[in-house]
């Protein structure tokens, strides 16, 4: 018996196709957390999030069975891209071509840049003022914008990762991560909002 806690995602996809519920157990455990954060972050609705999440999921069980997984790319990689597809589909549903509004239990909390503040009351207040600025900010951006950005910092991909990821060209991910950066800087300015952590 293999002690899974050692294997790479990819030879645990590899388990799988070849009949080891273990490994896809292994497998959903390590990536749910990080993949559904990147899906709630896209959608902004929790219940929505939850069906993208468990769709993406279903399609990763078929396609593995189906053998269109190659143990060559990064497991995680293939995964992001399924569940971007699936996004995709969940927007050109919706019909329209608005930016969806975050719910108000919607917050990059989770993401980890609490621990970067300082620890005293008056710097944590500016801090979350600022955090909170930069998140009504970030909503604001067109979902393909806002994903590359989400991509970018939160999950320290490369351009090249988010390319493979999200379909397009490795231009067009720098392109996306231009206007959403010129973007945030109008918003910034029309606002007269200031970005400086204490």
């Amino acid at each position: 018996m293999k002690n899974l806690d050692m294997l790479t995602d990819e030879k645990l996809a590899m388990l799988y196709v070849k009949g080891d519920n273990r490994a896809f157990d292994m497998l959903l455990s390590r990536n749910q957390s990080k993949l559904f954060s990147y899906i709630l972050f896209m959608v902004h609705d929790r219940d929505v999030a939850d069906d993208i999440f468990q769709e993406t999921f279903v399609k990763v069980v078929v396609k593995l069975q189906q053998g269109k997984y190659s143990p060559t790319g990064k497991f995680g990689a293939w995964l992001m891209r399924i569940a971007h597809n699936v996004m995709m589909d969940w927007y050109r549903d919706q019909r329209t071509d608005r930016i969806v509004e975050a719910p108000k239990d919607n917050d990059l909390s989770n993401m980890g840049s609490g621990d970067l503040l300082d620890s005293n009351i008056e710097s944590d207040f500016v801090n979350m003022q600022v955090l909170s600025d930069v998140k009504k900010l970030m909503n604001s951006l067109p979902p393909t914008q806002r994903e590359v950005v989400f991509m970018r910092f939160y999950q320290e991909m490369s351009f090249k990762e988010i390319a493979d990821t999200t379909g397009v060209s490795i231009n067009t991910s720098l392109g996306r991560m231009r206007y959403a950066i010129l973007n945030l800087r109008r918003m910034v300015r029309e606002h007269q909002i200031q970005l400086q952590l204490a």
